[in-house]
C-alpha cells in the first residue's frame, strides 16, 4: 500500500510518552505519529502497552511524562463528536432491539432521529442483519453483535476511527466485508488507527504501523520498512536434500522437505537458486516474495501472540 504523505500533519501526536502504576512502568518513552487521512496499524502482543496509550491519548489515564495529542491538543470531551471509538471491550443495551439501540447512539453523536434511523437500516441491510432490525441485541450471536458495534461507531462519520480488534472473531467472509467498510470509510476522508492481531488486515489496509513491546517501539514505519528492517525478502523452499549455511541468506525455517530463507541485502534470487543446486539441493518448488508481517510478528512476539494469548 502507498504511504501517506501526511502533508497536513499528524492527527495523533505521541511524543516521550511514559506511563507507570506504582513501581511497574508500562510505556517507556514511546513515541510517533499518525498522519491523517492513513491507517495506522498500533501492533502488539497482549500486555504490551497498547490499551494504556490509547486510553492516555483519551484522556482516561493521566499520563506520567510526555506529550499525546489529537488534532493538535489534549484530547477533551468537545472532540467526541469527531471520534469513533471501537474498545477491545465492547458495550451495548443488550436487553433493547437493534434499530432502538443504534438510533439512540446515533442521537447521542448528534443526528436527528429520523438521520440516525435511516443510516442503521441502510447500514443493517449492509451487513446483512435488515431482517433482525427488531431482534433484541442479545438474541444476536457475538459477531452479530461485534458488526452492530463497528455500525454504531461509524454512524457518526467520524474524523478519527481507533478500532481495537474491529474483526475478532469473524469468519473470512464477514473479516473481508468489514475490512471493505473500514477502507470506504478511508476513502471517505477518516483516519484509522486499528489494533489487530490479524496480519493479512494489516498488509492489506495500513500504510504504517508500530511494533509495541514491553512499552517500547520495536519497531515504526511503513510496511516495507519493517519488512526490510526484520529481513525484506524471503525465500520458501520445497526441496530434496540438506540446505547448507551460507552469506547470501539467513534460514529461519528448516524441516524436512521445506526450508525458509531469509535473503541477505542485494543477493538476488537468482543466485541463491544457483547455490543451492550446486550444493547438491533438488528444488522442488522456489518461491520468493516479501517477507510477511505474520512472519515478523511471530519472530517478535512468538506464536501465542498472534492468537491474542500472550499476557
Amino acid at each position: 500500500m502507498t504511504s501517506v504523505t501526511g502533508s497536513a500533519g499528524p492527527l495523533i501526536h505521541i511524543k516521550d510518552f511514559r506511563m507507570r502504576f506504582g513501581d511497574q512502568t508500562v510505556i517507556d518513552d514511546l513515541s510517533f505519529d499518525v498522519m491523517r487521512g492513513e491507517t495506522f496499524g498500533f501492533l502488539g502482543s497482549n500486555g504490551s502497552g497498547k490499551t494504556t496509550t490509547i486510553r492516555a491519548l483519551l484522556g482516561i489515564y493521566r499520563p506520567t511524562a510526555g506529550t499525546l495529542h489529537v488534532g493538535g491538543r489534549v484530547f477533551s470531551d468537545d472532540y467526541g463528536a469527531r471520534l469513533g471509538y471501537l474498545p477491545e471491550e465492547r458495550g451495548l443495551y443488550k436487553k433493547e432491539s437493534v434499530l432502538d439501540v443504534m438510533t439512540y447512539f446515533g442521537r447521542l453523536k448528534g443526528l436527528a432521529k429520523p438521520a440516525a434511523r435511516a443510516f442503521s437500516l441502510d447500514y443493517l441491510d449492509r451487513v446483512e442483519l435488515a431482517g433482525k432490525a427488531d431482534t433484541r441485541l442479545d438474541k444476536l450471536s457475538a459477531g452479530e453483535q461485534q458488526k452492530i458495534q463497528l455500525g454504531v461507531t461509524i454512524m457518526n462519520d467520524p474524523e478519527l476511527l481507533i478500532l481495537d480488534e474491529p474483526t475478532k472473531g469473524f469468519d473470512p467472509v464477514n473479516r473481508r466485508l468489514l475490512m471493505d467498510l473500514i477502507e470506504e470509510r478511508k476513502t471517505a476522508g477518516a483516519t484509522v488507527m486499528m489494533v489487530t492481531h490479524q496480519m493479512e488486515e494489516v498488509e492489506r489496509l495500513c500504510d504504517r504501523i508500530v511494533l509495541l513491546k514491553d512499552g517500547r517501539a520495536e519497531a515504526y514505519g511503513t510496511i516495507d520498512e519493517v519488512q526490510n528492517q526484520y529481513g525484506g525478502r524471503t525465500v520458501r523452499l520445497r526441496h530434496t536434500g540438506r540446505v547448507p549455511d551460507s552469506p547470501l541468506y539467513r534460514v529461519i525455517t528448516r524441516e524436512t522437505n521445506y526450508a525458509e530463507l531469509v535473503l541477505a541485502d542485494d543477493v538476488d534470487e537468482a543466485d541463491v537458486l544457483r547455490s543451492l543446486v550446486s550444493a547438491g539441493v533438488a528444488v522442488r518448488g522456489f518461491t520468493a516474495s516479501k517477507r510477511s508481517m505474520e512472519d515478523i510478528f511471530i519472530q517478535v512476539y512468538g506464536a501465542a501472540a498472534l492468537d491474542g494469548k500472550a499476557a
